[in-house]
């Protein structure tokens, strides 16, 4: 505590941005943001402020599998989370990409940048995400990036490698977003929040007011027909997008590959915030051609003349092997 922190950050304009889903908590990941929020952290109070909705999962099933989650405003969270670090004593922020773990005789002495700026630490806590090497797949194209208009960091890779670290390649995917004003909400099954105060901090209630409902849809045989169809055009199947995802989260190519008898998929429509038009499509995540696409989504029920505001994507990327780690975190080599 009380320590003074360098927080190096690749754009200083997406600090807490949500790339994905703009959601928190869930099965397993909610008791992660309650144990943050016991230990101090902002991510509880921050998920509160920015809630669009809050619900209980799994309910009517024991305690121990009951989960909080929040679908929240994506602008919200990032906003007021850069304002908690703008006034955090001790923290220095800087927009930098780091190139280079500095160790010496198996210690961390700091970290160079890759414009030669280095600086001394003891201690370094890397959080990459999927910025290691990135590339995004969009059908047959691929770029450089670890988020979609964003640099990766190339460098860093090797630097650890160099250091002993085995690194491993993931894949993962994001869905398409839709405009809000071209679905039919009503064909759609609303999904509200629970009625009653929740909150994931410990330190209050929920500010939670007005809540924005989710809806569900389901794919069906146009919907399979319209991916099996292309499925030759699939970077899953051209072999442009390869290796295994972080966690259970599969395309909906995958999903037609793995279950062929299969036909109806749940897709989830969610708002990302108040005051946006964008509706994030969970369950019909795809790197298929954007022209592809828009068949798959003006396929499912309720999104026949749904509008793609920002197209699907995958991205693969670098990460150091968790064997490589103790129960705190810290690495067994450095």
């Amino acid at each position: 505590m009380g320590a003074r922190t360098l927080l190096l950050t690749i754009s200083l304009d997406k600090i807490a941005l949500m790339p994905c889903n703009p959601a928190i908590g869930g099965i397993g990941k909610g008791q992660i943001v309650r144990e943050i929020d016991a230990l101090g952290g902002e991510m509880g109070l921050n998920t509160d402020h920015a809630a669009l909705q809050l619900k209980v999962l799994n309910r009517k099933k024991g305690p121990a599998v009951q989960a909080l989650r929040a679908q929240t405003d994506k602008k919200l969270y990032e906003d007021r989370m850069k304002q908690v670090l703008w006034t955090q004593e001790g923290l220095h922020i800087l927009q930098g990409t780091a190139s280079h773990i500095i160790v010496r005789k198996g210690e961390v002495h700091g970290v160079r940048l890759t414009n030669n700026l280095a600086f001394d630490a003891k201690t370094v806590v890397i959080a990459s995400g999927t910025f290691l090497r990135g590339q995004i797949v969009i059908g047959d194209i691929v770029r450089s990036a670890g988020r979609m208009g964003e640099l990766p960091a190339n460098e860093l890779t090797q630097s650890l490698r160099d250091a002993g670290f085995e690194i491993g390649r993931f894949q993962s995917a994001t869905p398409p977003r839709v405009d809000r004003r071209t679905i039919d909400i009503d064909r759609m099954s609303p999904q509200p929040g629970d009625a009653e105060p929740l909150s994931f901090s410990f330190a209050g209630e929920s500010k939670v007011k007005e809540q924005i409902p989710c809806y569900l849809t389901y794919t069906d045989e146009r919907t399979f027909k319209a991916v099996k169809d292309n499925l030759h055009l699939s970077p899953i199947k051209t072999g442009t997008v390869s290796g295994h995802g972080p966690r259970n989260c599969p395309s909906i190519d995958r999903k037609i590959i793995n279950f062929p008898d299969k036909v109806n998929h749940p897709v989830f429509v969610e708002p990302e915030g108040w005051h946006t038009n964008e509706m994030y499509l969970q369950g019909l995540t795809t790197s298929l051609p954007v022209a592809i696409q828009e068949k798959i989504i003006q396929s499912t029920p309720g999104l026949e003349h749904a509008r793609i505001m920002r197209p699907g994507y995958a991205v693969m990327y670098d990460y150091v092997s968790p064997e490589q780690l103790l129960p705190s975190l810290e690495t067994k080599l450095v």
